[in-house]
């Protein structure tokens, strides 16, 4: 990504919430054969040290991937959205896009059978969980672990990471209040989830200021 100083975020605890609400990552390995890309739910490790996540893919895509032989790229991508200069009252006439990024890097650890299945097992209890009558691969684990046969379960534990919050920080509090009046509309290009961060940014902006 672009390394805008401004826009950088460095908090482990943002970047670990940022993994929580935006649990569909991509998945980058530079391989022999070229980049090959896959898309897969992550969720974090509560009680780990530093970030470490957990997922699993379908066969043939470790191999495809080389999990486990090299680094690879998950990228969590939060609310994003185009921003209309038209929202800027004149200060400038260049329209941008809005976005919370978080690249993570770290060579993949594969899981043994047993603890794939518990982590499969704990990947639909944490989806679940929000339904109003929740399943779970206990109603047949027979058949719950025979599907889990086709699926490699992986940990990556986070070596390095390049994260952003471009949320319009640059622009006068006027501006931002007018960004932030637009996104929370009914217009075209309204998104509550990208103003309740922007919010969110200046709440901790302020806290930090503050401090």
């Amino acid at each position: 990504m672009r390394h805008t100083p401004t826009y950088v975020l460095t908090d482990v605890d943002e970047v670990k919430r940022l993994i929580r609400e935006n649990a569909w990552a991509t998945i980058v390995s530079y391989t022999p054969d070229g980049l090959v890309a896959s898309h897969y739910p992550f969720v974090l490790e509560e009680d780990a040290e530093g970030i470490s996540l957990v997922s699993h893919v379908g066969r043939p895509d470790e191999k495809l991937h080389g999990l486990g032989e090299r680094e690879v790229l998950v990228i969590i991508q939060g609310p994003h959205g185009y921003i209309s200069p038209g929202w800027y009252e004149g200060v400038s006439f260049i329209p941008t896009w809005n976005h919370v990024t978080a690249h993570l890097y770290g060579t993949p650890e594969i899981l043994s059978d047993e603890e794939n299945f518990r982590v499969l097992d704990d990947l639909v209890d944490h989806f679940e969980k929000r339904m109003p009558d929740p399943v779970s691969l206990d109603i047949d684990e027979t058949y719950a672990r025979r599907i889990a046969k086709g699926t490699v379960g992986i940990r990556l534990r986070v070596t390095r990471f390049d994260a952003r919050l471009k949320l319009s920080q640059d622009k006068p509090a006027h501006v931002m209040e007018t960004v932030l009046g637009a996104l929370e509309s009914d217009g075209p290009y309204n998104s509550k989830p990208l103003a309740a961060e922007m919010r969110r940014a200046q709440e901790r902006k302020t806290d930090s200021a503050a401090d």
